[in-house]
């Protein structure tokens, strides 16, 4: 892949991410602001369905993927998973030990999170396989 076209793979991740922070912010908010959940609660539950809206997008908008869902899904999760320990690791650290709001430290710990699902999925999740060059 040409360095411009991962720079526009990247910037489509970036677009389909920013939808499924959409979802993971609406549900942060209407847990903690509405349900009087506690912030840790609503950013785990909010991760988990940004994930799931992300998952759906990335897989054909931004990776075309044609991995079945019983591999890719999976593997999509695993990165999801590690994602959710440090979005933990990090709102714990920003919340606790800086005393940060929380909606600030969401949007570091988003900002940094970006990198690590884009890396996790294209490198591994969605990445073609010799198989998956070879059937075109």
């Amino acid at each position: 892949m040409s360095p411009s076209g991962g720079c526009a793979r990247f910037l489509r991740f970036a677009a389909v991410g920013a939808v499924g922070t959409l979802a993971h912010y609406a549900l942060l908010l209407a847990l903690v602001e509405g349900a009087d959940a506690p912030p840790l609660v609503g950013a785990i539950a909010g991760f988990m369905l940004g994930a799931l809206v992300n998952y759906a997008l990335a897989r054909r908008l931004v990776f075309a993927s044609t991995r079945s869902h019983a591999q890719a899904l999976p593997r999509f999760f695993a990165v999801a998973l590690a994602g959710l320990a440090w979005t933990t690791l990090l709102m714990s650290l920003f919340m606790e030990l800086l005393g940060l709001h929380y909606l600030l430290a969401q949007v570091l710990t988003t900002a940094l999170l970006l990198l690590w699902h884009y890396a996790g999925n294209a490198l591994w999740t969605f990445r073609r396989g010799r198989r998956d060059t070879e059937s075109r």
